[in-house]
This record gives structure tokens, C-alpha cells and sequence, in this order.
């Protein structure tokens, strides 16, 4: 097929590298499974992450060699509330890769999204592509619409596009806009970079404002647009490579300088 990403060969790649490319887990998953003894290569446990493996020795986990090496894919997902982003919920909850399960392959999701929060969710079969796209030092835009209660004061928001500091965690710049009064809420847009831990409701608290409806509609080029809620639609692998290319030329740099 000459539509697919091209992919590192196994040749001199951390184990963990090599795992993840196969579509088994992402990279942090990897040095789990490892630690747990659950990773032999040549028929030996392996006991450390740090070993580089070639085309020639043979990686199994839970004594089941790799899956061949597939083409990167790349899904987009409209997320409904009420889902965990988890393949597994320790008090059970309905999770989206059970949901999922009968239409796609073995994938992980790039970032993640909290129970209650709507929206763009991507998902891709390639852990190295994860870590790609979530790693922080990406700087992709992520984009929000907001619904909170109560008023918006406009000093406060303006003030976000210097950064700020909350409860000692410090965020970059926040692009940040009310759209428009709904009885007692306000709808707002926010544009974060980090993606931290609930940054978007933080910022909405430190506004005065309380959240009750977080709706994800971007994830650097990748847009949510008119996906249906519960959709889901595979991103072209040319659309994958164009959209990581123009990142490269143009967004990076604006990451590159905030260090």
C-alpha cells in the first residue's frame, strides 16, 4: 500500500519502542509489563526496560510473540460524557475502548479526557505515534468550548494570556474568550498547550467560574467538526503525515522559545 506511515524498524530500538510500534501497548505500559516479568526475549525474562532488540530476537509478552508490524493509524472519536478513557475501570465503570471494542483494533488514546468531558478523543493502534502527539513539548493547541456558572470577569480572562498560577502549579499562555451569557452560565472558548491534569476546569475555578459541561473540539489540526457523538472516522494516513509536518514547520517553534 503506498498510502501508510512509515515506521522505524526494529533494528537497535528499546524494547519498549518495538512494543509499542506493534500496536500491543504504549511505551509506559511497555516498562510495566516488564517489571512485572510478563516480557521474555530469546525465551529469557527480560528484567529492564534498557535493552535495545534487533529484527532477530524474538519479543513475547504473556508468552505470545509481537503481532507483525502494522501501518500507523490514526482515529478520530467523538466522545460522549459518562465514558472512562481506560481499557480497564477498577469500580467498573463503562469505558470507551469497551465500547469500541468490536470496531477497532488494539489502540490506545492519545491523552485523555475525564469521565464527564464531550468531544474530540484520538485514538491510534502505534504507542510511539501516542507519545508524539500528547508529549508536552509538542505544544499542540488543544481547543475547548466551556459551559460554567457564572459571570465572567474580563480582566481576569485577559490576564491568561501571560499564564498563571494555580494552587503552585504554574500554566503557560491560555487563549481565552466568552462567547456568550446563558442565563446564569457563560460559554467560553479556551485554547490550552499543556494539556495538564483538569487545567481547563482549574482555570474556569480560579475564574470564579464552576464548570458543568466540557465539550473537546480540537487537537492540534485534528478538528472534531461535524463527527456525531459516539462517532468515530479513521484520519487518512497522508492527512496524519501532512498534519505532523505543518506542526513541525509551525507550531514547534512557538514551544521551542516558551523554553
Amino acid at each position: 500500500m503506498t498510502d501508510q506511515v512509515k515506521t522505524s524498524p526494529f533494528a537497535g530500538e528499546r524494547i519498549a519502542k518495538v512494543m509499542a510500534r506493534s500496536g500491543v501497548c504504549s511505551r509506559r505500559d511497555a516498562e510495566r509489563l516488564i517489571a512485572e516479568g510478563r516480557v521474555f526475549v530469546n525465551g529469557r525474562p527480560l528484567t529492564t526496560a534498557a535493552r535495545n532488540v534487533t529484527a532477530e530476537d524474538v519479543v513475547t509478552v504473556d508468552g505470545k510473540p509481537l503481532p507483525q508490524q502494522e501501518a500507523t493509524r490514526l482515529w478520530r472519536y467523538h466522545k460522549p460524557a459518562g465514558l472512562v478513557v481506560s481499557h480497564k475501570d477498577p469500580q467498573g465503570r463503562p469505558t470507551v475502548f469497551e465500547k469500541l471494542r468490536e470496531q477497532l483494533p488494539r489502540v490506545v488514546s492519545v491523552g485523555r479526557l475525564d469521565i464527564n468531558t464531550e468531544g474530540l478523543l484520538l485514538l491510534t493502534n502505534d504507542g510511539a505515534l501516542e507519545r508524539q502527539l500528547e508529549h508536552p513539548a509538542t505544544g499542540w493547541i488543544r481547543r475547548y468550548r466551556v459551559r460554567a456558572y457564572g459571570l465572567v470577569d474580563e480582566a481576569k480572562l485577559a490576564a491568561l494570556k501571560g499564564g498563571v498560577e494555580i494552587e503552585g502549579v504554574r500554566y503557560g499562555p491560555i487563549e481565552a474568550r466568552a462567547e456568550r451569557q446563558q442565563g446564569d452560565n457563560t460559554w467560553l472558548t479556551i485554547a490550552i498547550r499543556e494539556g495538564k491534569n483538569r487545567e481547563v476546569k482549574k482555570i474556569c475555578e480560579h475564574l470564579g467560574l464552576r464548570v458543568n459541561r466540557l465539550i473537546r473540539v480540537s487537537f492540534g489540526p485534528f478538528m472534531l467538526g461535524e463527527l456525531a457523538r459516539g462517532g468515530i472516522e479513521e484520519v487518512p494516513a497522508r492527512v496524519i503525515r501532512a498534519s505532523i509536518e505543518g506542526h513541525k514547520k509551525k507550531d514547534r517553534p512557538h514551544a521551542d522559545r516558551r523554553r
